[in-house]
Formats: structure tokens, sequence, C-alpha cells
């Protein structure tokens, strides 16, 4: 037979060539609530195979309203803990045929506003905004807006991130995760404690501090401003930030970083400034991201299961049924006690 090009192959082409009815390879190739049985599915799979043909998506959303297609909104790729979520997004898609769609928006409201805008006019089932929201961001009532007029259409939106926006959200639970560090710290005998803050603007960063000096107020210690240093949330933020406190000359026993790519860039300053870790000074983190379990010494940290958060929000999407109320599903983290912080001996 002549090469067809996939432009050229209609549907009613692959249905004559398996040999079943239009409606029956339609159903096989596009899903319908009325199922097709597997020997007839895999004969019009091997047809469409055959003869190169594409389901042609944007047909399929004027016919449905909607495509198969999940928007994945991150602030940043490169970093650890959103492409843990990435991945676990897309694990789930797979297992419900679905395309994800990713997008990097660099920790800005309006960029993601932006992106929910084009993924509307591609008429996307599914966006997920993984990421922390600002402490009064300009653009988040245009946000609102797009999130209403994404799901006014028919799809459905769900935050990974605080709790601040009508739609489906999955709250990763930072101020008790922190909390409990502290107070497990404290236990292990450290008593004068630094804290690499993150941005102050960031929520997950205040939370993450503000959980941190709860904890050590509940064991009878407290953390004064000025052992606060902040920073970017990122390797280089930790470095600089830890810089500055090895610079002031602080009496410490400790340092916590609100995640754990600015442990790394800390332990890093710690090094060049001639500390012996963890034998001189304590190290903690947050997030357990995988790729950093190879550090020397091994980071103490707070566990957070990302892969299962992203899972868990397309789950919420796709369960969704139009006129659902927002639902909320937090996810606790734990206390992960690794070599950066050995028991100290006080004595």
């Amino acid at each position: 037979m002549p090469d067809q090009r996939s432009s050229a192959v209609t549907l009613t082409d692959v249905a004559r060539e398996a040999g079943v009815s239009l409606a029956t390879a339609s159903r096989a190739i596009n899903g319908s609530t009325r199922q097709v049985g597997d020997e007839l599915r895999q004969r019009v799979l091997a047809a469409a195979h055959k003869l190169n043909y594409a389901a042609n998506s944007q047909a399929q959303a004027v016919a449905k309203g909607r495509t198969n297609i999940a928007g994945l909104l991150v602030h940043d790729i490169a970093d650890p803990y959103f492409s843990s979520i990435a991945t676990g997004v897309i694990r789930a898609a797979e297992a419900h045929q679905m395309l994800v769609t990713l997008a990097n928006t660099g920790r800005r409201t309006d960029r993601e506003v932006e992106h929910l805008g084009a993924l509307r006019g591609q008429h996307s089932r599914v966006v997920i905004v993984v990421g922390s929201r600002m402490a009064d961001s300009p653009d988040d009532d245009a946000l609102r807006r797009e999130v209403a007029s994404f799901e006014g259409i028919g799809g459905r939106v769900v935050m990974i991130s605080q709790d601040l926006l009508p739609v489906d959200t999955v709250v990763l639970e930072n101020y008790s995760g922190a909390y409990d560090l502290a107070v497990q710290l404290v236990d292990l005998g450290y008593q004068r404690f630094g804290i690499l803050g993150g941005p102050e603007t960031l929520l997950t960063a205040r939370d993450r501090v503000e959980g941190f000096r709860a904890g050590l107020v509940a064991r009878g210690l407290a953390v004064a401003p000025a052992d606060v240093v902040h920073g970017g949330f990122t390797r280089d933020g930790g470095y600089a930030a830890m810089t500055e406190m090895l610079d002031r000359g602080m009496n410490l026993d400790c340092v916590f970083a609100a995640n754990d790519v600015m442990a790394v860039g800390a332990m890093t300053a710690c090094r060049e400034h001639g500390l012996d870790l963890p034998r001189q000074l304590g190290m903690a983190g947050f997030d357990d991201i995988t790729t950093l379990r190879d550090l020397s010494p091994a980071l103490t940290t707070v566990q957070l299961p990302l892969e299962t958060a992203g899972a868990i929000a397309l789950d919420l999407a796709l369960e969704a049924e139009p006129g659902d109320p927002p639902r909320v599903r937090r996810i606790s983290g734990e206390v992960v006690i690794r070599q950066s912080t050995p028991p100290r001996d006080n004595g």
C-alpha cells in the first residue's frame, strides 16, 4: 500500500481497514462510556497504526468540550522539589492515558495567569498549579478570575500549595513538619540554633520558619530575629545566607535551612570556612529531595511524599464532578534524622 500521511487518513479509513463501524472505531480510539471488546479494540488500533492515523485532538476538544491534556505549572522544574512532584503527576497521567503539558513560571503569578489562559484556550481537561503562594501578590485577583474562567468551561484546577484559592488543594504540612523537626533536634541535645529562612514573602518558607521556631519554644528555647537570615530558596541562596551567618560570628550548634537545596549551599559555605560538619555544627533541611540523599554527611530533613502529592492532585481533578465544592487533602511530613545531626553531648 502506498505511504499515507496521518493528516490525510480519517477515522472512516481506519474503520474500513478494521472492518468495523465508524462508531466502533471512534469508541475504540477516543474512549466512550460504552465499552468496546478487547479483540475489536486491538483490531482498530492495529488498523490505525498501519495507516499512521493520528486522532485530531482539536476536533475531539470541540466534540467533548475538553482534551486529554493535563497542564502542569511549576515554579522551577530544575528544582528537585518540583521535578519530584512532576514525576508523580506524569505517572498518574499515564495510567489515565493523558498527556501532560509542562510550563515553568519562575515563581511569578502573572505567568501562572498567562499559562492558565493558554491551557483554557486549548480545552485542557485539568491544570495543576504547583508552588507556594507569595504574600500580597498583586496578581492574585487575576489568578482567581482565570481559575474561575477555566472551571467555568468544565475544566478542573488543583493547587499543590496553601489553601487560599477556591479550588481542590493538596496542602503539604510545612508548619507541623518544621515544628516536629525542631522538637527532635532539641531532644538530640542541640540548643543554639540559626535559621536560613528563604524569601520572607514566600509562604512556604514563612510557614517552615514559624513552625520551627514554635517547636523550639515548646522545648523552652527561642531564636532571636538576628539568628534568622533570609535568602533565595536555592542552593546559591543557602550559600549566601550561610556565609552571612558565619561572617556575623554567631555562636551556634545547629542550623535549619528551610529547604534541602539551601542546606546544600550552606554545607558548602561551612566547609569553605573550615567548619567540620557535623562535629562542629549540625545541619538540617526540609523536603528530603531524592537526588540529594547521597550528601555527606547525610542530611537530616523532613521527608515529604512529593511524587504521591502529584498523583493525588491529578486524581482529585479526575474524580471531580461538575459543581463539586473544592476539597483539601493534607499531606504530613516525617522527620528523618541522619548523620548531619548526631546526638550532642552537652556534658
